[in-house]
């Protein structure tokens, strides 16, 4: 049923546990999902005065401002967005309401192709290039989400987290997965149908585990080959099909690390649109300190004190780089020393 998103809004804002605050993490957008079915609804929201788009390009959303800090929403009249849409990827994907009312949807326009401009940093860890549309104001750029998600407030986090992931999920599955056949958008977005064998296909998205696992007052850390020097994170992997989260994070760890795990609880989720992950982050006991590597896995592993990490976390650690600001590494260690993961 529709809800009024300015009501809705306000009792997540009072309900939000801090767990809801991780990066992408979410503002309690309105979906209406009850609009993607109904082609009526849909074309009203299409016609709609105020329907605006969150436009990306090769996977990098439109931002604006001096620090690049907000989302630009742009109105789906813009003659940038009116090309027909002729293209699956590039079609609208309808992503809710806003807290006014107004329809958003997200639109992709990578076929553009930039003139005079430096290209060779696309696909970067991080891209640190921008990309300006000439039909677009000069303070509208194209950047890396990984670049600037911390910037972002709530709303924009989540739109553009929820726009990235699923046009790159068009863009990799534009054939059914069944016969092979070429596949067509529906359900505005959130649905491929495949007009040969009559498959249904929905968005994918991976669960992950990342775990916190302690063993006293440390926390084991681990490094992939290629990070930055100094650089560890929290140990993590997929999780496999008939697997529980709390299987997967035993398993992960005695893989990459060689330690056993006991005692796992939940503590978090983070989407993360890179390219189509949901991270669940939990905590677990280690029964012991010895340590055993995968090299195939990781590159090393160690255990970190609280005093260590906090001095990390300060930036006065000789060696230690902490988790990347707004990665959910950086949000558990965070709480970890601050004591406030519950």
């Amino acid at each position: 049923m529709p809800r009024d998103a300015a009501t809705v809004g306000q009792r997540y804002e009072n309900d939000m546990k801090l767990a809801e605050q991780v990066t992408f993490g979410g503002s309690g957008l309105d979906r209406a999902a009850h609009i993607r079915g109904d082609a009526t609804a849909l074309a009203a929201a299409l016609a709609h005065p105020e329907a605006c788009a969150v436009v990306l390009w090769r996977g990098k959303p439109l931002v604006r401002g001096e620090g690049l800090d907000r989302l630009a929403r742009v109105p789906l009249t813009h003659p940038v967005l009116q090309g027909g849409y002729a293209d699956a990827v590039s079609m609208p994907v309808f992503l809710g309401l806003d807290d006014t009312g107004a329809p958003l949807f997200g639109c992709d326009i990578s076929a553009w192709e930039p003139k005079d401009q430096d290209l060779a940093a696309l696909g970067l860890f991080l891209d640190p290039s921008e990309q300006v549309h000439p039909d677009f104001p000069k303070d509208h750029v194209f950047a890396e989400l990984r670049r600037i998600m911390t910037r972002l407030d709530r709303s924009d986090a989540e739109l553009a987290a929820t726009a990235k992931a699923i046009i790159a999920w068009h863009d990799s599955h534009r054939y059914c997965a069944r016969c092979g056949a070429p596949s067509e958008i529906a359900q505005a977005g959130w649905q491929r149908s495949c007009p040969s064998c009559k498959a249904h296909h929905f968005p994918r998205t991976d669960p992950v585990v990342i775990m916190l696992i302690t063993h006293g007052n440390s926390v084991l850390m681990g490094r992939s080959p290629g990070w930055p020097e100094g650089m560890y994170s929290l140990l993590a992997g997929f999780v496999e099909p008939g697997e529980t989260l709390e299987a997967a994070v035993r398993r992960e760890v005695f893989e990459e690390a060689g330690v056993e795990v006991g005692e796992v609880s939940y503590l978090s989720s983070q989407p993360w649109p890179f390219p189509a992950s949901l991270m669940f982050g939990c905590a677990g006991r280690a029964l012991g300190r010895d340590i055993r590597i995968d090299p195939v896995e990781i590159e090393d592993a160690i255990w970190v004190t609280r005093d260590d990490m906090m001095t990390a976390f300060a930036g006065e650690h000789p060696v230690l780089k902490p988790a990347r600001r707004g990665a959910i590494a950086h949000f558990l260690l965070q709480n970890w020393l601050a004591d406030t993961l519950d």
